[in-house]
């Protein structure tokens, strides 16, 4: 439908603003702007809306020169591109933060208790909460972390979960993100740039800041290890790699050394780093590398990323690893469907924060609803991430659907299905015209000396008109996003 707008006559371009059958997060359902928008719409209707898309263009420059960009790569070749940004931001409530909040803490503890348990004890096996078969499929579980004991018994200590809110006005937890979730560097540009576009918003609005993210980073790395002034690096796969951008930001925000597998050694039983000084021993290593690829004697042999016998050293406690080696598992499609299960299991308490609605393709009643259904559902591979090897059913065409349907016949283990969410929406500028486009929201969880979650996070935004699919290597876009004190 089209919402019957009352707003400025500076932004009568929203006349034509449709809101259809979504939640949009700026505007109510009657056309009246959100109270937490009310001071942001009145102060660009005074700029006006040519103003207004001028600090846009003003906001894409200051993106090139300040080099924030991300690789994609197709075909063989490796493209460079800016991450594309939007300048009116996505806004969220003191109110509905402290619940995202909470609800995140507990489903964050819940996650790591669960892997010390199937590292360990496994008892959420024994007791039949969790088919074994589910965990000991997974791709993501790594035998040769069985019995590790992470300092402090923490396992994912930097995690990115990506929610959505469906038209019912609820956040809805899509995913997990434990092993190296990427992103947080946008949200800092985010900021910084619109810290310049509207520095007078700023002073009214009271949002809570997020450039405190590097230095609380560093405290959490540094709580890991024993020593009184521990060596922290980030260990990057290097230059190619989609987030190199992100690696080199976070090593110069937090004044450590950004290293590649070929820059450190083990030796005498500990990790050193090569410097034009001799070796220096490393304490704390921020991996950007994936666990299969960060040992060559343990894991992927071919591996030219990582370091050999890395994993020897920190299973005797030498050098400490963030995140763990094996949260993989919790990454899974499959296993996400068992975390209520986590919670209540673990901590005795109902979800804070609900999951999507899923059905899992290994279950015989399951697959068949799916199959019979594809049409109306979002079908996702387990172990893919990125957009990848997804299938959006009212999208999809016939053979697509066909071809699905023959994959999850053959590999029941490795898909989910989802009902399609009317993801919220926000108001975005799109060839000098405001548009609704649909968005999620991925905050940033550390977990250290006690569980910090900053205060927003990455708002991605689907650029293309009715796509779902928010990710950047898929076409989407970002915002800042505030939340207000």
């Amino acid at each position: 439908m089209k919402a019957n707008m009352t707003l400025p006559a500076a932004w009568n371009v929203l006349d034509k603003y449709s809101m259809d059958d979504f939640y949009d997060e700026m505007i109510e359902p009657n056309g009246q702007i959100r109270p937490c928008y009310e001071h942001l719409t009145n102060r660009m209707s005074g700029l006006g809306f040519q103003e207004v898309v001028g600090r846009q263009h003003a906001a894409d420059r200051a993106f090139i020169s300040m080099g924030i960009t991300f690789n994609v790569y197709r075909d063989g070749e490796g493209l460079e591109k800016i991450f594309p940004f939007d300048i009116i931001p996505r806004i969220i409530p003191v109110q509905e933060w402290e619940q995202i909040e909470r609800g995140l803490k507990q489903r964050i503890t819940a996650l790591n208790l669960f892997l010390q348990d199937i590292y360990g004890p496994q008892k959420i096996l024994k007791d039949g909460v969790i088919p074994s078969e589910i965990i000991f499929s997974s791709s993501g579980y790594l035998k040769q972390c069985e019995g590790l004991m992470p300092a402090h018994h923490i396992w994912a200590h930097i995690s990115g979960i990506d929610l959505i809110k469906h038209s019912d006005g609820i956040n809805y937890v899509l995913e997990d993100n434990l092993r190296v979730p990427s992103g947080v560097s946008y949200v800092l540009g985010n900021r910084e740039i619109m810290k310049r576009t509207f520095p007078e918003i700023f002073e009214r609005m009271d949002v809570r800041p997020v450039t405190d993210y590097p230095l609380r980073l560093l405290e959490m790395l540094e709580h890991l290890s024993t020593r009184e002034k521990p060596t922290v690096v980030v260990l990057t796969p290097g230059i190619y790699n989609s987030a190199y951008f992100e690696h080199s930001f976070l090593a110069q925000q937090m004044g450590v050394e950004l290293v590649e597998g070929r820059d450190l050694i083990v030796q005498d039983g500990f990790v050193y780093m090569r410097t034009t000084q001799g070796l220096k021993r490393v304490d704390v290593i921020y991996r950007r590398v994936d666990d299969t690829y960060l040992d060559p004697h343990h894991f992927n042999p071919a591996s030219v990323l990582g370091v050999p016998g890395i994993f020897d050293v920190y299973r005797r406690g030498n050098v400490a690893l963030a995140n763990a080696p094996g949260t993989g598992v919790a990454d899974d499609k499959v296993i996400y469907a068992f975390v209520p299960k986590m919670i209540k299991y673990y901590l005795d308490e109902d979800p804070i924060l609900p999951n999507v609605p899923t059905y899992l393709c290994w279950d015989s009643k399951d697959r068949e609803y799916v199959l019979e259904n594809i049409g109306k559902m979002v079908v996702k591979a387990a172990n893919q991430s990125g957009g990848y090897g997804m299938l959006i059913g009212t999208q999809a065409t016939k053979k697509e659907k066909a071809a699905f349907k023959a994959k999850i016949r053959k590999f029941p283990r490795e898909y989910i299905a989802q009902p399609t969410m009317a993801l919220s929406r926000v108001p975005t500028i799109i060839d000098n015209h405001i548009k609704g486009r649909h968005v999620d929201l991925r905050p940033y969880v550390l977990y250290g000396k006690d569980i910090y979650v900053m205060p927003g996070g990455l708002t991605r935004v689907a650029l293309r008109q009715g796509s779902l699919v928010v990710n950047s290597s898929q076409g989407g876009g970002s915002k800042d996003t505030w939340v207000l004190r």
